[in-house]
């Protein structure tokens, strides 16, 4: 097995074994941003492309709060929710816009608590991990032309179902808006009546 091949196969059993905490153990107090940098940085280390890369700054943190994406901090800390939204945040952001990003929370709190939305996330995300670095593990054995090979194929992949999901997230929001406008349309025609 080549080098790069040990420390792909090394990095896939650390990913593989890597579950976001849990709701339950999310910090219940409130953390300042360098808090909050110090912990969200620790738990997605293994998701950067390199030491010189940073999946969060505290400018990341404040133009999502800006954009409406993540709750205005109470009095400059931020609690477990925060903690959680940033976590699904960070991970969503590599595939999804900021603004699909937001419409999907959204979405997804209306029918869930946000412990409830961040546990399924979770288990969606754990899931993933375990059934691609399987892929990856075993492909490793097989040499670096096949690693390469699984590298576009995973990137297809990735791809399609990207645009699989703005598609969903584009017609849902237009059929949101339609409904929305007919709503709107019927209470001005019963006021006229």
């Amino acid at each position: 097995m080549s080098e790069a091949a040990e420390q792909i196969t090394k990095w896939a059993e650390e990913i593989e074994k890597y579950s976001a905490v849990d709701w339950d153990r999310l910090p219940e107090i409130y953390l300042y941003m360098d808090q909050v940098l110090t912990y969200m940085n620790k738990q997605l280390c293994l998701f950067e492309r390199n030491d010189s890369t940073s999946l969060l700054t505290s400018s990341m943190i404040n133009n999502y709060v800006k954009d409406g994406v993540l709750p205005r901090p109470e009095q400059k800390k931020y609690s477990r929710e925060h903690l959680a939204l940033l976590m699904v945040i960070c991970m969503l952001k590599q595939v999804l816009s900021i603004q699909d990003i937001s419409s999907l929370l959204k979405t997804l709190l209306e029918s869930a608590s946000k412990d409830e939305m961040y546990g399924r996330f979770c288990e969606a995300h754990s899931a993933a991990l375990k059934e691609v670095c399987g892929r990856v593990r075993s492909t490793a054995e097989e040499g670096d032309a096949e690693l390469t090979r699984l590298a576009i194929e995973l990137s297809i992949e990735a791809n399609a179902r990207r645009t699989a999901a703005e598609r969903i997230l584009s017609e849902l929001s237009a059929t949101s808006e339609k409904g929305k406008a007919e709503k709107g349309k019927n209470e001005k025609k019963d006021k006229e009546k």
